[in-house]
């Protein structure tokens, strides 16, 4: 099957999976690329500005993360890759998705974490960005303790909640452009209660939905806004060695792949990346977290 054809199917079954998030009665969904209607903003040079609160609280030992310089009239800046760039950097990023609705599924034995996947990254040692959902946080506080004290790791913000902050996006139900911003900084709040402390100021919009309204809305909140340039389909594939290789035929110099940290809902993520590393390096790739791409 060659990639154009895997990558239909991987769309489509993402798509899917999307659907099915926060309604309560799926598996956590996950990405498909930014949708067309999305805005772009164009690109932006690094800029030292200062991080917001909640990636203060990481500890006064770090310097502040890059950021993008905002957008046109102020908006949240948007990075996709790093772009004009032949060094070969790549980062993996992992959604550790849990919706506001979750709690029932997870205290009846549904899996939304994924402890093997953080310890194969930890002995491959591989430096990644975890975009966490605060619900997340909430009903894993010791993971989100420990990935966010590790210098290997970093955490982002996926939002609360999990909903869309755009509408339509894939069915979820669609955070109101006054509730975006506290949204946001609840699920800031969700990490420095479990303790983490390597939170950087990074946002990725639930579904990889956007708009001018919600770029705007998040103005205030100083993120940038982190999306991707390869989907790793890992959303409920069942093949590990397929995800593998739609990674490798879609990673250049500067790539960001989304991949997932929810055993359910993508159950061979782990095995997928013991087989991405060791081939990227073969190839001469080095991985960085998304404050070090961003860096370039």
């Amino acid at each position: 099957m060659n990639i154009f054809v895997r990558r239909l199917i991987a769309a489509a079954a993402l798509g899917a999976a999307l659907a099915g998030c926060g309604a309560g009665t799926d598996n956590t969904p996950r990405k498909s690329a930014a949708p067309a209607s999305a805005s772009p903003v164009p690109s932006a040079a690094v800029a030292p500005a200062p991080a917001p609160s909640a990636a203060r609280e990481a500890g006064p030992k770090q310097s502040a993360p890059p950021m993008l310089a905002p957008g046109p009239g102020g908006l949240t800046p948007v990075f996709e890759r790093a772009r004009n760039t032949t060094d070969k950097t790549v980062a993996l990023t992992f959604d550790a998705d849990m919706t506001a609705a979750q709690g029932p599924r997870a205290a009846g034995g549904e899996r939304f974490d994924n402890p093997g996947l953080i310890a194969s990254l930890r002995r491959l040692k591989v430096p990644s960005t975890v975009f966490m959902t605060g619900r997340w946080a909430e009903e894993y506080p010791d993971q989100t303790r420990s990935i966010g004290r590790d210098p290997l790791f970093e955490i982002a913000n996926h939002s609360y909640s999990h909903h869309a902050f755009k509408s339509p996006c894939y069915g979820l139900p669609t955070v109101g452009a006054e509730q975006m911003r506290t949204d946001v900084d609840r699920a800031f709040a969700a990490f420095r209660k479990a303790g983490a402390r390597h939170i950087v100021p990074y946002f990725r919009f639930p579904g990889g939905c956007y708009d001018d309204r919600a770029l705007r809305a998040l103005a205030p909140a100083k993120v940038t806004a982190v999306q991707w340039d390869v989907v790793s389909g890992d959303a409920f594939a069942s093949d590990g060695d397929a995800v593998a290789e739609q990674v490798l035929e879609g990673v250049r110099p500067g790539s960001v792949v989304v991949m997932h940290c929810t055993r359910s809902a993508a159950p061979v993520t782990d095995r997928a990346v013991r087989r991405i590393v060791p081939e990227l390096r073969k190839r001469g790739y080095r991985f960085v977290k998304v404050s070090g791409l961003m860096q370039r």
